[in-house]
């Protein structure tokens, strides 16, 4: 399978046109689709394993709470959710910043293997957790596969695709994480039911053992997908006698070089802020709408099997909404701008999930908030795959976009713990689900934190990738 030549022919006005005229996926040829597939797999995968601990993560700390009562057990809850998702998020934010370097150093489809190695490991290996130090553990080493994964498959598919193909398939690419995601909420739904039904024992643990499934990607990567041009184009000037390329070559994944540069670093701070806004969104915030839902039906004396199964359910609304809210930044971005995009998205989201966690109250509410706020705390997502590749040049694209989404994580890892004290020791008078209502509700100002980085953003909109 060869790797399509980038170095075409300028296009006349004529043929521009029609370039220009013809729908992005007729555009691709088979390798174009290849690498979107293994790519949007490997993403896929990714995000199916984060969710798989958001469903487990309430039923796990219950079981290796070691706690007798009901209030103790609850109060533990309170205490660890946030700590554990924090955990997470820091081992994501750590791994995006050593695998984003090494994508840029030793190769995007090389680094994306082992990533998607290494989260589906230890997602196994969080299986058979026996208290709560070993499952942070195991959360914060498949976090350092999970957070590499994302910068190198965006810039693989950034350096592959045809130009105007390219902000269409990056979205595609991120939406198709909807995928994953919703997957999740199905094995939820199954173990959930299995559980209740006595044929398992802890659907959570079970969750994590299908996790580890996605390691056999790992074989198709490295028997198929090649490197982009542009990046052996970069490795092999490291011997060149072009002077410049050689000090790009020489540069490739150094954090220092994206920081002495002016622009690299102006465009990594505002890159930075901007994912922030998006990362505390979801994980900070929105996801902990299923721990509210989980709440609410327990108050209705539902049974914890059929809470699982509720919530998997509640689960694959939110990111069937995702799936259309991703790929709506894609559309919009191409006519109003990138800035534009993110504006509107970040509007929507604070507004959304505003609601949400005021409104939250029954479980019929779930078959139309969920999809509602799913399209709109996840649309800044599909920002991130198109936005941030388009803002780093070749030797520094994983490394740059690596470390506006991982080291938002790192500052975001704080959004969970935020979170958990709003909860735990601010709110504690209010009964289990008020608790998480006014908390929710608190941290929605994070998204005037992207909002007010905008006008400092550069716009990318049409322009090629910088070289």
């Amino acid at each position: 399978m060869e790797i399509p030549h980038l170095d075409l022919p300028t296009p006349s006005p004529e043929e521009q046109a029609k370039v220009n005229s013809t729908n992005w996926f007729k555009l691709l040829n088979r390798y174009h689709w290849f690498v979107l597939i293994v790519a949007a797999l490997g993403w896929l995968f990714d995000t199916m394993d984060q969710q798989l601990f958001n469903l487990a993560r309430v039923p796990a700390l219950k079981a290796l709470s070691g706690a007798g009562d009901q209030a103790a057990i609850a109060l533990f809850v309170d205490q660890y959710s946030g700590v554990v998702t924090a955990v997470f998020m820091i081992g994501w934010a750590t791994g995006g910043l050593i695998f984003g370097k090494m994508g840029d150093t030793y190769g995007r489809a090389k680094v994306m293997a082992w990533t998607i190695l290494v989260y589906s490991v230890f997602t196994g290996l969080s299986a058979f957790s026996v208290s709560i130090w070993d499952f942070m553990a195991y959360r914060f080493l498949t976090g350092l596969g999970v957070g590499g994964e994302f910068a190198v498959g965006v810039a693989l598919v950034a350096e592959v695709m045809p130009a105007r193909a390219r902000p269409h398939a990056l979205g595609l690419l991120q939406s198709l994480s909807a995928v994953g995601n919703i997957l999740a909420g199905l094995l939820g739904i199954l173990f959930g039911s299995l559980e209740e039904s006595g044929a398992i024992g802890d659907a959570w643990r079970w969750m994590f053992v299908v996790g580890a499934l996605p390691a056999l990607l790992v074989l198709v990567i490295r028997r198929s997908l090649k490197e982009p041009e542009s990046w052996q184009k970069m490795h092999a000037a490291e011997e060149s006698t072009n002077t410049a390329a050689a000090s790009k070559a020489k540069a490739a994944g150094s954090y220092a070089a994206l920081f002495q540069d002016a622009r690299w670093r102006h465009n990594a701070i505002v890159g930075l802020l901007i994912a922030f806004s998006g990362v505390v969104g979801v994980w900070g915030i929105a996801f902990f709408v299923f721990d509210l839902l989980g709440r609410v039906l327990q108050e209705q004396e539902m049974s914890s099997g059929n809470i699982a199964k509720w919530k998997g359910i509640a689960l694959m609304m939110f990111h069937f909404g995702g799936f259309f809210g991703m790929y709506f930044f894609a559309g919009v971005s191409q006519n109003i701008g990138r800035r534009g995009a993110f504006a509107v998205c970040f509007t929507l989201a604070a507004s959304v999930t505003l609601f949400v966690f005021a409104q939250l109250n029954q479980l019929n509410d779930l078959f139309w908030m969920m999809p509602i706020m799913g399209f709109c705390v996840m649309s800044p997502f599909g920002g991130y795959a198109v936005y941030l590749p388009e803002l780093f040049p070749t030797h520094l694209r994983s490394t740059g976009t690596s470390f506006c989404y991982n080291v938002g994580r790192f500052i975001a890892a704080t959004g969970p713990l935020t979170l958990g004290i709003l909860t735990s020791v601010v709110f504690v008078e209010y009964n289990p689900v008020d608790r998480f209502r006014y908390a929710g509700m608190a941290m929605c100002s994070v998204y005037l934190i992207g909002m007010l980085a905008l006008p400092f953003a550069p716009e990318t909109k049409g322009k090629p990738l910088p070289e």
